[in-house]
């Protein structure tokens, strides 16, 4: 049996055993929160601490979950002891409330700029045409963050994969993250098996344990992963994750870097009969082919000193180099990606962590593929770019560095 075979074999292995692992994974605990007045926190009010996405340009969105159905707005400012702003999610005129899912976007920021926020809910008692009641709002704990600026002079990150409903994962390997402060943090794809437990398995599995860690004061961006796009729960992810207007790819700068976002989709064939007709991935594929052809036409693209690609799916080095997914990102967008000077690609999905050379005429920019879920295997990928180079290391769960590279500016 060759060596790809026995990956193959294992991988298939591990994903039989999934049910197994997600039931058997230990949960961290969400921080506690501020309130005003009696005991609405310990009644179960808050379900999830604020976290927050799509922070680009002058603009951060502040999301939450609550157990009931609330008014929701953040209040925000330059100093905790004066947080004089106060946002609402304002639609066709009307104020986002009667919900639990809260998503509250900040805008008019100033990138560079520290500020302070907390997270308001106030529960709708009765709603009805000719009246609105509540119960006692409740407040979150006043966080901090930093805007994150295009223009600074460098970009910290770092990447988490194939989690596969294991949370435990995110607090063991966040302590070889490299840096006591990071701009972002990348979840490439995978992070879930299944979504076939609704909001728990959201709640439980990734927001509750991220926002205690890192995300109420650092966004975190999600690449969606093929297991992502299973489960009768895959349709609501929308709802609790953003990049930009809800899809799963986008660009943005964050200094020296131009980051490009791609949705690789299922790994299967659309007709394949797991789906029950339910999927049309070659078509969204094909408008993000025509998408990223206008992307690499963009001035901020051109002069950027580097251009890096997150995508869950490597368009190589899987076990099975075939599979539906692997060959459409080969044959439509790695021309594309090759003849524009890409810098570098950072994929997931194999659950083998391997740092592949460029390869002219196949693949001219090096592929970065981070390890799989089980003890053993799991990475994190620590990413540091400068004007004067890109270093990027992965780091295994025992805290080894497992490879790393160097990378000079697009010339």
């Amino acid at each position: 049996m060759t060596d790809e075979q026995v990956k193959s074999m294992n991988r298939r292995k591990f994903i039989s055993a999934v049910g197994i692992l997600g039931a058997a994974a230990s949960l961290i605990p969400v921080p506690g929160f501020a309130k005003s007045g009696a005991s609405q926190t310990e009644n179960g009010l808050i379900k999830c601490s604020p976290y927050l996405q799509a922070a680009f340009g002058n603009h951060t969105s502040v999301r939450w979950v609550t157990n009931t159905k609330c008014f929701g707005w953040v209040e925000y400012g330059e100093s905790p002891d004066k947080l004089n702003l106060k946002a609402h999610r304002v639609i066709d005129g009307m104020r986002q409330a009667n919900n639990t899912i809260h998503d509250i976007p900040l805008s008019n920021l100033i990138p560079g700029k520290k500020y302070y926020y907390k997270a308001v809910s106030k529960p709708i008692e009765k709603f009805t045409a000719g009246k609105v009641s509540y119960g006692e709002a409740v407040s979150s704990n006043v966080y901090s963050f930093i805007q994150p600026s295009a223009k600074s002079a460098a970009v910290h990150f770092s990447v988490f994969n194939d989690i596969h409903d294991r949370p435990e994962t995110f607090a063991h390997m966040w302590k070889f993250k490299g840096l006591s402060s990071l701009d972002f943090v990348v979840l490439n794809g995978d992070i879930f098996s299944s979504l076939k437990d609704g909001e728990d398995q959201i709640v439980d599995h990734l927001l509750k344990p991220v926002s205690e860690l890192w995300a109420t004061h650092t966004p975190f961006i999600y690449s969606r992963g093929n297991h992502e796009a299973r489960g009768e729960y895959a349709r609501q992810l929308p709802d609790y994750v953003n990049g930009r207007e809800h899809k799963f790819y986008y660009s943005f700068e964050s200094g020296p870097v131009y980051f490009i976002i791609m949705d690789t989709g299922e790994d299967k064939e659309d007709n394949h009969p797991v789906y029950g007709d339910l999927l049309d991935f070659d078509s969204y594929r094909l408008e993000q082919k025509a998408w990223l052809e206008k992307e690499v036409q963009k001035d901020a693209f051109k002069r950027a000193k580097y251009r890096v690609v997150i995508a869950h799916i490597p368009p190589f080095y899987t076990p099975n180099k075939d599979a539906h997914g692997t060959s459409f990102f080969n044959d439509h967008w790695v021309p594309i990606m090759n003849r524009v000077k890409i810098s570098l690609l950072i994929s997931g999905h194999t659950h083998v962590r391997k740092m592949h050379d460029p390869v002219k005429g196949k693949h001219d920019f090096p592929i970065v593929v981070g390890g799989g879920p089980l003890d053993g295997q799991r990475t994190i990928i620590n990413v540091a770019a400068t004007n004067e180079n890109l270093k990027l290391e992965m780091i295994d769960d025992s805290g080894k560095s497992v490879g790393s590279l160097k990378i000079d500016p697009v010339s």
